[in-house]
């Protein structure tokens, strides 16, 4: 039973428990946002979302760099440490660049926990099997959030202020250190400082991390669609309401635990690059539906269009996303594994700077069909660059036999 290991258990109890502070963190922030710019509170939340993705992508290697000969406790530690202290410094802002400021230091910390948590999971659950069980565990661990966290929220909202979200997101935070302080971790193998780019010079190597790189695009192409144009779809095209647009973003996260729940049961019967290529089929079917979507307007068959394909979207990225950390385990060893990990964080994220304003400049300047076209032409290409590159993996290892 993987919950039985108990330094699992602590470490997937700290995630749960720091995701659902992130989650109080977005709504607050919106709302902050909103208090200090008005309407012009959008702006300020796009800029903060291309500070975020600027962080994950340039700080993560850097701070996997600098940090490589240090235990793994410390790491996770420090970063909860520094999460819930920017946390609570973001009630007390009143001028826009404080908020750009605090919000980079907080995302850097996350760029140092996140990958560092990732890469620590494979030395306490070394079984493939159960490995891949705690990797669906993780996923929903993440769409539980995106669902649960408004909810919570909305709730508190009703009898505090929103201000005060930011102690629940310090809180999370401060649990999370708490549950890791308390997790027996694997002994560190300190090696030498790396450079920031040994990983991602990996990657261009390695064609299975090659592979992996183009699935990475696929995945970002479809969610860019669904984070940055749902609400486009649901309140200008169909004319819907705010809580009809959290029902359509519910369908994509539902899809995705769906096939995160037989995940592991697939990969008994077959291999992590099949179930990730058809995953890649599944999502580019999806994002090819939504240029039909797109010629919609309205009226009950188009609601169940948005829905089903949405659900599609879920299931195609989950399907890709949930078992892509067994192939940066099997490529790694413990003197490479955090660098490969970190760089899987931020090359998958570099990939948003590409398919985020592809969906909102081309979506607002052309057109959801158009936005929904292009982005399926890049996810197509994508995949078929996957397939070719895994294709000459195969061939190379029978030849090689």
């Amino acid at each position: 039973m993987l919950l039985a290991n108990p330094a699992f258990r602590r470490l997937f109890t700290a995630q749960v428990v720091a995701l659902l502070g992130t989650g109080l963190l977005t709504v607050a922030l919106g709302l902050l946002a909103y208090d200090i710019a008005g309407s012009a509170a959008g702006a300020v939340l796009g800029t903060a979302l291309a500070i975020k993705m600027i962080a994950y992508v340039f700080v993560a290697p850097i701070v996997s760099s600098l940090t490589s000969m240090l235990p793994r406790k410390l790491v996770l530690v420090t970063a909860d440490v520094v999460r819930a202290l920017t946390a609570l410094a973001l009630p007390f802002v009143d001028q826009v660049w404080q908020v750009y400021v605090l919000v980079f230091v907080l995302q850097a910390a996350s760029a140092t926990f996140t990958p560092t948590f990732q890469a620590v999971i494979p030395t306490i659950v070394p079984d493939t099997q159960q490995y891949t069980r705690a990797l669906t565990l993780s996923r929903l661990a993440y769409d539980l959030e995106s669902l649960v966290s408004p909810l919570i929220a909305a709730a508190l909202l009703t009898v505090i202020g929103f201000h005060t979200l930011f102690v629940g997101t310090a809180l999370g935070f401060v649990v999370s250190a708490v549950m890791v302080v308390g997790t027996a971790l694997p002994r560190h193998v300190a090696t030498k400082i790396q450079r920031p780019t040994t990983g991602i010079a990996t990657f261009v190597r390695n064609p299975e991390l090659q592979g992996l790189l183009a699935l990475n695009t696929v995945v970002a192409a479809a969610t860019a669609l669904v984070v940055v144009n749902t609400v486009v779809y649901v309140r200008d095209l169909f004319g819907g309401s705010s809580s009809q647009l959290a029902i359509a973003l519910g369908f994509y996260g539902c899809g995705s635990m769906v096939a995160a729940l037989f995940i592991p049961r697939v990969l008994r019967a077959t291999t992590d690059h099949i179930l990730m290529l058809t995953g890649a089929v599944v999502a580019v079917t999806g994002t090819a539906a939504a240029t039909l979507v797109a010629t919609l307007h309205g009226g009950s068959a188009a609601w169940v269009a948005l829905a089903t394909t949405w659900a599609v979207l879920g299931i195609g990225t989950s399907m890709i996303n949930t078992p892509s950390a067994r192939i940066l385990r099997r490529e790694s060893d413990e003197s490479t594994r955090n660098s490969i990990f970190t760089a899987q964080f931020s090359l998958s994220h570099a990939a948003f700077l590409l398919t985020y304003p592809v969906a909102g400049w081309v979506g607002a300047q052309f057109g959801l069909f158009t936005a929904a076209l292009v982005l399926t032409g890049l996810a197509t290409l994508a995949a078929l660059s996957a397939a070719r590159l895994w294709s000459r993996t195969r061939m190379s290892v029978v030849a090689s036999a």
